[in-house]
């Protein structure tokens, strides 16, 4: 049986340093991540963990690399079955006035539950991440200064098999 492995790639109109800091400052995961931050001091062989506002810990591993503003390597396990371990690699790279970010998720066990679980959470975590660093915006439709959104809309036009952004408009209550 072939292991999965999960390659996403975002381009975001931000900076090496703001995206790092989004995923390593627990500040800011809590802001695009469902509620949830990254906890660390990210050096390599220490501990990491996902954890919700009441520090219980959802997800767990160890910084296996870490060069900040360009590339974190976890371990990546649900507390309750350290044995369904994977790893998460972060790939930041500045590219003219935005930055690539490739996470690639790999390294599942054979007959992993884990890889079920984050092949539909990765795309949902990114766009939110993206939308977060791009427009100060996150999921649960609140911007970062706590003004609501009543509605986003966004225009795009098809060229071939792509689409091309015209516009964004966040309209406020």
């Amino acid at each position: 049986m072939q292991k999965p492995k999960l390659v996403y790639t975002t381009f975001i109109r931000s900076t090496p340093k703001k995206t790092w800091d989004a995923i390593s400052n627990p500040k800011f995961t809590r802001q695009y991540w469902a509620g949830l931050a990254n906890v660390s001091d990210w050096k390599k062989g220490s501990k990491w963990e996902h954890t919700t506002k009441e520090n219980e810990v959802w997800i767990t591993g160890k910084v296996v690399e870490c060069i900040p503003a360009k590339r974190l390597v976890l371990t990546w396990a649900d507390p309750d079955d350290l044995k369904d371990k994977s790893r998460v690699t972060f790939e930041i790279e500045k590219i003219e006035n935005m930055v690539c970010l490739t996470v690639t998720h790999d390294q599942f066990k054979a007959g992993s539950k884990m890889a079920g679980k984050v092949s539909w959470g990765w795309p949902r975590v990114l766009s939110s991440l993206k939308s977060f660093l791009a427009t100060n915006w996150n999921w649960r439709g609140q911007f970062f200064k706590n003004r609501r959104v009543a509605s986003a809309t966004i225009r795009l036009r098809r060229r071939g098999n792509r689409f091309q952004s015209l516009s964004t408009g966040i309209h406020h209550v």
